[in-house]
């Protein structure tokens, strides 16, 4: 995968800062040319390293107020079309393969206990998944979140 330079870095922390800056606006505040910062940020969405807009957006917005951390066993013979039943379940926000107890790991958003039972069922039911372990999250201690990484990076300096 393509790496982000300071450049690249620097023009990221400026976004987080303001969302909706204009190309002139971010070269202004960078001291970096506007043709640099539009073929950057060109670059940067053509190799598919910026995430989705939609992924600002807080589950508890859209009233599921409610995050679990599901510990999944699957069936090593249909992962393909098991991932393919995960994903047409929109409440599983993120599914990772992960080492240790279970084979994936999903984030599963909920209205409420009853929710997340229906979606734990549904999630059961799914050719491939052979059991579930359920972890409710109590509290977000440290959102999600890329700019001290970002930050790391711009000081470090590298073009």
């Amino acid at each position: 995968m393509p790496n982000l330079d300071a450049t690249d870095a620097r023009i990221l922390l400026a976004l987080d800062e303001e969302p909706d800056a204009t190309t002139l606006s971010l070269s202004r505040a960078l001291g970096i040319a506007r043709n640099t910062v539009h073929a950057r940020l060109r670059k940067l969405a053509e190799r598919e390293l910026l995430g989705r807009p939609s992924q600002r957006v807080s589950p508890a917005s859209l009233g599921y107020s409610l995050t679990a951390f599901l510990r999944l066993s699957i069936s090593q013979s249909s992962t393909n079309s098991t991932f393919e039943a995960l994903a047409r379940i929109p409440e599983i926000t993120e599914v990772l393969a992960i080492t240790g107890d279970g084979d994936l790991q999903a984030r599963v958003v909920a209205r409420d206990p009853a929710h997340l039972y229906l979606i734990t069922t549904a999630i059961l039911d799914i050719d491939g998944v052979t059991r579930s372990s359920t972890a409710l999250a109590m509290a977000e201690i440290i959102p999600s979140r890329m700019g001290p990484l970002l930050e790391r990076h711009a000081a470090a300096g590298r073009p």
